[in-house]
């Protein structure tokens, strides 16, 4: 009964096809760079690491250490240099998630292309001073770093908030979950294109890595400005909401929707003449009480405390656990995110099957576990740990996929607020935002 109704509406769209297409790569790839000036914090920590501890330039003989130590450097061992870097990724979660709760509301309230442009732009400025400028000027101060870190987070989570909502206004319910589960493979992409961007150019100095992603980010996001568009209704067409009322759904993967059609009273007026849809933000706390919202974010905090450990930390430990060398350990570490990519189609593709999405989620989460233990007896061998890795980025990646996109969309877009587009964004922030909690607990756990 699933294929006809997504074949109906793949018909549907097909009117539509480049609109779509232009939609679907702008919003994949713009999120796909804030990824990976992300992902490069990560991939070079090991540079940061020497930099900012005396091993760096302990070859002088002129000088004694501690005087080359409090001149250049923060640190008196690598390990007080790790610890500090675990805490700036604690920071970073902790503002990325207060940041998700008020840049959902925003999104919601605001142009929705404004909201991401500005946000990818000034991100990008922000990691430029923080891993190049910085370092240009040999100027190295934890103060400065944690503030700017703090800046970053907030503005980083804009990203997908927004394009979580810009996704939703042109897709419709009927094949969400293979849809959204290709398109969520962005987060996965940047993280690899992030790795490369990275590994390629760290022989030449770590800022040069930030440099270069800062450059990439801060590009996309004036391509945004110009080009992106909003919802269909920007260019005359009809919205999902106008579409979907000419069949009946009774695709409810998630939640069961009000029997009674006089209790989903659609919050929403046509006007006449000009066909203008006015529709009503819903507050905050509306938002959280919608059913399922509460209880797939906390699902999601615990899910990302793992997903953003391996984000954050496996260069670092396949650099520092088996000796190899940092821009190899970048590379290996592709191999997760090539599994979340592949995770998150599939099982976005089985959920549509189905028409449920929690059967597919807990039946990975369960197989997660053994993949987790599996890869922590991984031997010092790249081809069996690349595969092990792949595995577990199958198993935890994909819903985590699932869940930050064609979930949320779904939680977006349920029947209590059908004609309300303007909850999508609040819904998407409340439970990426209460994820990047539990990823911010977990992050000085690794260390």
């Amino acid at each position: 009964m699933a294929w006809p109704r997504i074949f109906q509406r793949g018909a549907l769209l097909s009117r539509f096809s480049h609109h779509h297409m232009v939609v679907f790569l702008l919003t994949f790839f713009s999120y796909s760079l804030l990824h990976a000036s992300r992902k490069t914090f990560s991939n070079v920590k090991v540079s940061i690491s020497k930099q900012w501890t005396p091993s760096a330039f302990n070859k002088s003989t002129e000088l004694l250490p501690v005087e080359i130590w409090s001149s250049n450097h923060l640190f008196p061992s690598a390990e007080e240099a790790t610890l500090f870097l675990g805490m700036l990724d604690t920071i970073f979660l902790f503002s990325y998630a207060v940041g998700l709760f008020i840049s959902g509301i925003v999104g919601d309230r605001l142009n929705l292309r404004w909201v991401l442009s500005f946000g990818m732009c000034s991100s990008a400025l922000v990691v430029f001073v923080f891993g190049t400028l910085t370092e240009w000027l040999h100027f190295y101060n934890k103060g400065l770093y944690c503030s700017l870190w703090i800046v970053n987070g907030l503005l980083q989570s804009t990203g997908w908030p927004c394009v979580v909502a810009v996704m939703g206004n042109w897709f419709g319910k009927a094949g969400r979950g293979v849809v959204f589960g290709l398109w969520s493979a962005c987060a996965s992409v940047g993280n690899i294109l992030g790795a490369c961007l990275a590994s390629s150019v760290l022989q030449y100095g770590y800022e040069y890595a930030f440099l270069v992603t800062a450059a990439v980010q801060f590009a996309g996001g004036i391509i945004i400005f110009f080009g992106l568009l909003v919802s269909p209704e920007e260019i005359g067409i009809p919205g999902i909401e106008t579409e979907d009322n000419f069949e009946e759904d009774s695709h409810r993967p998630l939640i069961n929707g009000a029997e009674n059609e006089d209790e989903a009273e659609p919050n929403y007026s046509i006007q006449e003449g000009n066909t203008v849809t006015q529709v009503k933000a819903i507050s905050f706390y509306q938002a959280c009480c919608l059913p399922g919202v509460i209880a797939y974010s906390l699902a999601y905090a615990c899910l990302k405390l793992v997903n953003y450990s391996f984000f954050f930390w496996l260069p670092f430990y396949l650099s520092n656990n088996f000796g190899w060398k940092e821009a190899e350990a970048d590379q290996l570490s592709i191999w997760y995110d090539v599994g979340g990519i592949i995770g998150g189609t599939l099982q976005g593709f089985i959920s549509d099957m189905l028409q449920k999405r929690a059967p597919v989620l807990a039946l990975s989460l369960l197989l997660a576990i053994g993949s987790l233990v599996g890869y922590s007896r991984s031997p010092n061998d790249k081809s069996i740990n690349a595969l092990l890795m792949a595995v577990t980025g199958f198993f935890i990646g994909g819903p985590s996929n699932m869940i930050s996109s064609a979930i949320s969309a779904d939680l977006g877009r349920q029947e209590l607020i059908q004609g309300s587009s303007e909850a999508l964004a609040t819904v998407t922030g409340i439970v990426d935002g209460t994820g990047s909690i539990g990823a911010a607990v977990g992050q000085i756990l690794p260390v």
